[in-house]
């Protein structure tokens, strides 16, 4: 077993008391608190004042990935209550043409008190506009992990209509309370456009359209991608080896013109969130086998959890990255569909990102792995640091960037 496989999760575990974790966001996203990581020195400031510690030459990749109502509720006619919470589509598989669907669809799904639901339909009768409409779910095969559910609706009702009507904010399990209505727009950036996340990539939380354009103003670049943010996020490390852990499948989107601005700033790319940072370096992976397999082909295309770990790293970013824009361009590409189930654990060697800009995450988790990775044993400084000076953690808490040297 290689080394890396041999991490103890143990290792990459702290104590993090109820109180220190935020149950509700900052008034203002910008006000929250901002630890600053530079120089192996840390720091603290307001995150209104990051354009304050980003160059000028950088450029940052936010994902624009948006959050969808993805927990619904249904009676049975004896009362008991049945959740269904919606992971991803299944058919049609494609995102973009599943939340446009009329009439049907089949997503995979976890249910809520499974074993009240052993068979039949269950429907939600709900209003719009005075109007009266009903969905009917049926449950189809269960498969390790989740359910296939079909959703029926004789309506012009796309299904995305249906999720904003009568879906839920999935906030994360930790928080101990229900969803209120000021979760659909505090969960979720303000830059987010494509729908398709269970969980909203929190970096990009603190964000506002102001400090947006005083970034724009400061010469700092702002680009996008788009990862759509799976329930697997919140899977806990449970093995006591990192190498007996399953990382989950997430799917990412990238658009050429997107790949083309990362391509020209290698060497000054801020990764605003875990999600950005895995994504950016899958896609150097997949720039790498492109350039190293013989007839590559561009659909289906993955990265696995440990396949990285297992190449010769002889190509550059900059080379792998225009040999695959070349290729895209020449053979009139337009985007980059992938799915990564790439874990980033200490002795990886990032490719493409150079800053990470990102909350503060659980003990023994694969996000904790990645901080660690990026920065060395200087996490444990940083988080004694933001546990000891009143920082708030996970989703909606605080904020830091990290920069290496």
């Amino acid at each position: 077993m290689n080394n890396y496989k041999k991490i103890q999760i143990e290792e990459y575990s702290y104590i993090l008391a109820e109180h220190k974790i935020a149950i509700f966001p900052t008034q203002k996203r910008d006000n929250s608190k901002l630890l600053v990581f530079r120089n192996n020195k840390i720091s603290e400031s307001k995150f209104s004042n990051i354009n304050n510690y980003l160059a000028e030459n950088s450029l940052l990749v936010f994902n624009n990935t948006k959050v969808i109502q993805a927990r619904l509720e249904f009676k049975k006619e004896t009362g008991a209550k049945i959740e269904i919470f919606c992971l991803e589509p299944n058919n049609p598989p494609d995102y973009a043409m599943a939340f446009q669907k009329k009439n049907e669809c089949t997503w995979n799904c976890i249910i809520g008190n499974l074993k009240k639901w052993k068979s039949g339909t269950l429907k939600h009768k709900f209003t719009i506009n005075n109007e009266s409409h009903i969905v009917y779910v049926q449950k189809l095969d269960s498969l390790d992990n989740y359910h296939i559910v079909k959703f029926i609706w004789n309506s012009d009702l796309t299904f995305s209509d249906i999720l904003e009507n009568i879906g839920k904010t999935p906030i994360p399990p930790y928080l101990n309370r229900n969803a209120e209505n000021s979760d659909k727009i505090n969960y979720q950036t303000v830059y987010s456009k494509f729908n398709g996340s269970v969980a909203a990539p929190t970096a990009g939380l603190h964000f506002t359209n102001e400090i947006l354009d005083d970034l724009k103003t400061k010469n700092v670049g702002l680009e996008e991608i788009t990862l759509h943010v799976g329930a697997g996020t919140f899977k806990p490390v449970k093995s006591a080896l990192i190498g007996e852990h399953q990382m989950h499948t997430e799917h990412f989107f990238i658009k050429i013109k997107s790949l083309e601005n990362i391509c020209k700033n290698i060497g000054n790319i801020i990764a605003v969130g875990t999600t950005s940072v895995r994504t950016l370096e899958t896609l150097y992976w997949i720039a790498y086998k492109f350039m190293t397999t013989k007839n590559f082909k561009f659909e289906n295309i993955n990265i696995d959890q440990w396949e990285s770990y297992n190449y010769n790293e002889e190509i550059s970013p900059q080379n792998a990255l225009s040999s695959l824009l070349n290729y895209m361009k020449n053979n009139k590409i337009d985007v980059i569909k992938a799915s990564t189930r790439i874990i980033i654990v200490p002795s990886y060697r990032f490719k493409i990102v150079n800053g990470i800009i990102t909350n503060f995450h659980q003990p023994k988790s694969t996000l904790l792995l990645l901080i660690a990775a990026f920065i060395g044993n200087k996490w444990k400084n940083i988080y004694d640091y933001a546990l000891n000076n009143n920082f708030r953690f996970l989703s909606y808490g605080d904020s830091s960037i990290l920069l290496r040297k």
